[in-house]
């Protein structure tokens, strides 16, 4: 089976870019906006919509296949590339990429994915988000031209055994910190809050502000839970947990061996705790970080989201036993065939992992990391795109129900 023809389009993303530098020296919030002057290269704003570029691939036989191109939240913050713009990049997918799609014997996902990942175009790689996008409409392609699902073609080439069961969902409030926790209650979000604790107020001295909003959700998991509800309390902290305790990293290990006593029976992870300005240093304070709970006997779960960009980034990381579990972004990775081999290098390493992404992938983005999922039998996956919580949660839980159906009534699963 060859690719017949091939297109690109603009589109809209699942949320928004925002500056992570600007906010951090200062942008305030007003309402959907942030106010001030963007500082990250690339941003027009502090915050700007975000966009996709979706690829579309006619086969032979009439079957049509799809892959989006787009970036994360946080463009151009911890080594990642600059955000996605459509209205440049369009033109340069049609010009350098869509000859090459156009006529490509589908043979197998992975080579081909490959192959599209170390293209070159004047003699530089192109952009992570492309890639992103191309490999998902490969993916999709060569599963169309099988007669398989996404989950399938990824097990076959990787020889893995597909989850007979959907994976845990990890879902996150963005600025609505309360409204939303609600939503995840009601819909049995397996790990919460996510929280958006970005900037230091949030977190409070000492961290105490932090501390009341998780109690805040026990009680509320207690008023409008489920009997037996019990989710993974999980918060990103942007690198300013350190920060809260004035970088005494001993002050915030002894904190944590109380918040894990106070908020028992709800595991506890802690997601980008202190980030040392490289990803050396944000080794380094992860690494100390980790011993002295260890010392404490504490089981407080330490993850990995920024300076984890590449396979090599992961591998430094578990070389030098900072990190519990990583954050397998999706955009930041490029082809989704390095998400694959990360969710499998964890694995080898005895390491968590939770397939990832950002507020900003896209239905289809959503749909093919649900397939992986499945796949991989990747620990957790974040509900996405958007920051709604009800959207992301149906994309990522109904995808995988689907993709689970059909695996039954093939025999594939049981």
């Amino acid at each position: 089976m060859r690719v017949k023809d091939a297109a690109v389009v603009a589109g809209l993303s699942g949320f928004y870019y925002d500056d992570q530098l600007a906010i951090r020296a200062g942008a305030k919030a007003d309402g959907m906006v942030y106010l001030g002057d963007p500082v990250t290269p690339g941003f027009r704003r502090v915050r700007q919509p975000a966009e996709c570029a979706s690829i579309i691939l006619v086969l032979e036989d009439g079957q049509i296949a799809t892959g989006d191109c787009t970036s994360n939240q946080y463009s151009g913050a911890g080594g990642r590339d600059p955000l996605f713009d459509a209205k440049k990049y369009v033109p340069f997918i049609e010009k350098n990429v869509l000859p090459k799609l156009r006529g490509l014997e589908l043979t197998d996902f992975r080579s081909l994915a490959i192959q599209f990942d170390n293209m070159e175009v004047d003699g530089k790689r192109m952009l992570a988000s492309i890639r992103y996008g191309i490999s998902q409409a490969i993916l999709d392609a060569v599963a169309k031209s099988q007669h398989k699902t996404m989950a399938e073609v990824v097990a076959d080439e990787y020889g893995l055994e597909i989850s007979p069961v959907e994976r845990p969902i990890y879902a996150q409030t963005g600025d609505e910190r309360y409204s939303n926790v609600d939503k995840m209650i009601l819909k049995q979000a397996d790990v919460i809050p996510h929280g958006l604790f970005n900037t230091l107020d949030k977190i409070g001295h000492k961290g105490e502000a932090l501390r009341e909003y998780l109690r805040w959700i026990v009680k509320r998991i207690d008023q409008i839970g489920e009997p037996g509800y019990c989710p993974i309390f999980q918060c990103d902290v942007y690198g300013l947990l350190g920060k809260a305790f004035d970088d005494d990293l001993d002050a915030l290990a002894d904190a944590l061996v109380d918040m894990e006593k106070e908020f028992a029976p709800h595991a506890l992870r802690f997601e980008y705790p202190i980030d040392g300005g490289t990803k050396e240093r944000t080794i380094e304070y992860n690494r100390a970080l980790k011993a002295k709970l260890a010392q404490r006997g504490c089981n407080v779960k330490i993850s990995v989201d920024e300076w984890n960009n590449t396979l090599q980034d992961m591998q430094d990381f578990i070389d030098a036993k900072a990190v519990d579990t990583f954050q397998v972004k999706t955009p930041v990775y490029g082809s989704v065939h390095h998400t694959i081999e990360a969710i499998l290098l964890c694995k080898k390493n005895g390491v968590g992992s939770y397939l990832g992404g950002s507020c900003t992938d896209t239905d289809k983005s959503t749909q093919v990391s649900a397939h992986i999922a499945l796949a991989t039998q990747v620990e957790e996956i974040l509900a996405k795109p958007g920051m709604g919580v009800d959207e992301g949660m149906m994309l990522v839980r109904n995808e995988m129900r689907r993709t689970l159906a059909i695996l039954r009534m093939k025999g594939r699963i049981k």
